[in-house]
Order: structure tokens, then C-alpha cells, then sequence
């Protein structure tokens, strides 16, 4: 394996390996579509937050090693192999089809594959460093057996005990890594490792278009309906613009000031972390878009006048409001201005779906189009502040 070094850049190999989380992020918003609940909702979180955990893990390492090297792109390509096979299942995970393996177990045992080759991927790559290697082993420990076997009893139930198993699977993966610490990891190129993650909130953006495309398939192109697409990509332009005009540099910029563990931990807090109410936000808005054009175009069974109801309504804007809530705590931890706008615009956003559900669905997506474009303009015209003082940019939980 050959290790990368300060300038080290985004290789082909690592776009090649993204390309199956596009399909997986698209699973994620089918199981949603599928039958809209607040229980499947959450549900379909805790499946993105364990996909999730397996893109983040070949970022870190496709930091240390060039992911185009031999011995690492054969790794990448089984790995590429078991997340399809995963995202195949993804849709039948909370309420198993019969029929064919077991869709709760083929997702589970392909999850814990990705795990173990991750960490025995580290451990290769890095055969003298025995601080890492005494970090992967707590890792193992508390990050991946616990977790795994919550998920794998949570496959022996139906319903609601198998939500509550792997809602307490992520929670003590994710709560582990604080506990394993940041002694060992390491970002060799700030560059690299931004650019990364500004990939995969692309990814999300491109998700919630085809969302769209998927939400009129199958019925003919009328004015509402390329309406409703325009307003639409204006929404997704707009939390594009945010993200990569306005804090994304900010991050960057933080990370690269850095060194050491202190590196370390704002990377685990701004990219692994925070990174992910981002993309969960746009899976969320992606789904309130997807109904937004079926009922628009399927005019023998609706009205324009028709509005979207219940977690449909939510999820349009409440995606929405999460991502500009994720967006805040990032410019917070990268000790940048405080971001008043995004906070009350989340907020707003969040709690706006009784409202949506009063409104004309095209009406509601166009409104809200037009709200992230303001805020867009809003952020950009508030001036930098001063560095609060003793900002250190730390969460309240640090290794």
C-alpha cells in the first residue's frame, strides 16, 4: 500500500467506490417511499447512519494509502460488492418480504464484512505504528462487536424491538468513538479529506434530483410538473450554494490549521459527525420532492390544490431544517461566525410541516426553494466576527 502524503488528492478509484453509495442513498429514500410512517423514518436514519459508518471508514483510510494502489483497490472493490449486495436488502429491512434470504441478516452480516475489512485494512497499512494498532483493537472492542451484535439480535425480532436494537447499535458506535479516542488516526491531507466529504453531500443532491425523476415516472410531461422540477433544482442548488459557498471552505480552511490529534478530533466532529445530518436532511427532502412531482403529475388522482400530508409534509421542509441545523453546528465547531440565520431558519424549517400540509404541494416546494435561496443571500451579507474568545472549536464530548 502506498501512503499519501499533504497534497494527496481525490483519485479516480475513490469516485468508483462512491458510485455504489449513490444506489444506496437511493435505497434509503425507497424504503421511506415505500410506506411513510414516523417509525419507518427513523428506521431508514439508523440504516443511513450504519451506510454511513462504512463510507466514512474507507475515507479515513483512502486518506492514509492511495486508494488506487493495488492491494487497496482490491479491497475497495469487495467492499463496493458487499455495500450492493447490502443496498439490495435495504428496502425490505424493516418489514422482511417473504420469500429469498433474509433481507435483516444479509444487511447486518454484510455491515459487520465492511467492519472487519476496515480495520484489518488499517492494520496492513500500517504495520509500526503500534498506537493505532492498540486504537483499532478498542475499536473492535467497543465500535464493532457491540454494535454488531445488538444488530444481529435485532434480526431475530420484528417491528419495533428490531428499531429499538439498532437504534442502540448506532448509538453505542457512534458513542464509542469518543470513548477509543483519537490517538493513531490521522489526515495527512486536510484537501483530500474535505474534498471527500464535499462528494458525498454532491451525491445526496444528485439523489434528491433523481428522487424527482422517479416521483413522475410513468406519467406525461405537463407545465405544473416542469414547474415543480424547476423549483425543486432551485431547492437544490440552494443547499448546494450553502454548503460549498458559504462553510464548506470554512471547515476546510479549520482543519488544515490543525495538527495532530487536534486534526484528528474536529475531522471525527465536523466531517464523520456532523456531515451526516447533512445528507440525512437532503434523504429527507428528497423524499417530500419525490411525492411533490408524483402528485403533480398523476392528475387523475390529484388536484393542484392537493397538498402533501403527514411525515411527507414533514420531511420536505424538516430535511431541509436538518441539514441548515447540521450547517450551524459545523460553522460553530470551526469557531466561524455565529450562525444566526441558519439556526433560525432551521428551526423554522423543522416545525413548518403543519404548514405544509395546508398548502398546495408545488406551492410548498416553491416557497421553500425561495426561502433557501434568501437564506443563501442572508448568510453571505453577515459580516465576519471576531473569534469568540477561548473558541477552541471543540465539542462538549471530546476524546
Amino acid at each position: 500500500m502506498v501512503a499519501t502524503g499533504d497534497d494527496h488528492k481525490v483519485t479516480p478509484a475513490e469516485l468508483f467506490f462512491d458510485l455504489v453509495f449513490v444506489y444506496a442513498i437511493t435505497q434509503v429514500t425507497a424504503l421511506m417511499a415505500a410506506a411513510p410512517s414516523p417509525v419507518r423514518v427513523v428506521g431508514a436514519m439508523a440504516v443511513l447512519a450504519l451506510l454511513w459508518w462504512c463510507w466514512c471508514a474507507f475515507s479515513w483510510l483512502g486518506n492514509v494509502v492511495r486508494a488506487d494502489s493495488a492491494a487497496l483497490f482490491g479491497v475497495l472493490v469487495a467492499v463496493m460488492a458487499t455495500v450492493f449486495v447490502v443496498s439490495l436488502v435495504v428496502p425490505d429491512v424493516l418489514a422482511d418480504a417473504p420469500g429469498g434470504l433474509p433481507a435483516p441478516l444479509v444487511f447486518v452480516l454484510g455491515y459487520g464484512v465492511v467492519r472487519v475489512l476496515h480495520l484489518v485494512s488499517y492494520r496492513l497499512a500500517s504495520p509500526g505504528d503500534t498506537v493505532l494498532h492498540r486504537t483499532l483493537r478498542r475499536t473492535a472492542l467497543l465500535s464493532v462487536v457491540p454494535p454488531f451484535a445488538l444488530l444481529l439480535t435485532g434480526c431475530a425480532y420484528d417491528g419495533t424491538p428490531r428499531l429499538l436494537l439498532w437504534l442502540g447499535a448506532v448509538a453505542v458506535d457512534y458513542g464509542a468513538i469518543y470513548v477509543t479516542g483519537a490517538s493513531g488516526w490521522r489526515v495527512n491531507s486536510p484537501g483530500h479529506f474535505s474534498e471527500r466529504y464535499g462528494l458525498i453531500v454532491i451525491i445526496a443532491l444528485g439523489e434528491s434530483i433523481v428522487a424527482m425523476g422517479v416521483g413522475m415516472e410513468g406519467f406525461p410531461l405537463t407545465v405544473a410538473v416542469l414547474g415543480a422540477c424547476a423549483a425543486g433544482l432551485l431547492l437544490s442548488a440552494g443547499l448546494w450554494a450553502l454548503y460549498f459557498r458559504r462553510f464548506g471552505e470554512l471547515a476546510e480552511h479549520r482543519l488544515a490549521a490543525l495538527d495532530g490529534d487536534g486534526r484528528t478530533r474536529f475531522a471525527r466532529d465536523v466531517y464523520t459527525f456532523l456531515h451526516l445530518p447533512l445528507v440525512a436532511g437532503v434523504v429527507l427532502c428528497a423524499l417530500g420532492m419525490k411525492k411533490v412531482l408524483t402528485q403533480v403529475a398523476d392528475t387523475g388522482h390529484y388536484g393542484l390544490a392537493e397538498p402533501l400530508h403527514g411525515t411527507v409534509a414533514w420531511s420536505l421542509t424538516g430535511g431541509v431544517g436538518l441539514f441548515l441545523l447540521g450547517s450551524a453546528a459545523i460553522v460553530l465547531r470551526s469557531a466561524g461566525p455565529r450562525p444566526t440565520v441558519l439556526l433560525v431558519g432551521g428551526a423554522c424549517c423543522l416545525f413548518a410541516g403543519p404548514l405544509v400540509a395546508r398548502v398546495p404541494a408545488l406551492l410548498a416546494l416553491g416557497l421553500l426553494a425561495v426561502a433557501v435561496l434568501g437564506l443563501v443571500v442572508a448568510h453571505g451579507r453577515r459580516g465576519p466576527e471576531p473569534e469568540r474568545p477561548g473558541a477552541t472549536g471543540e465539542l462538549p464530548l471530546t476524546a
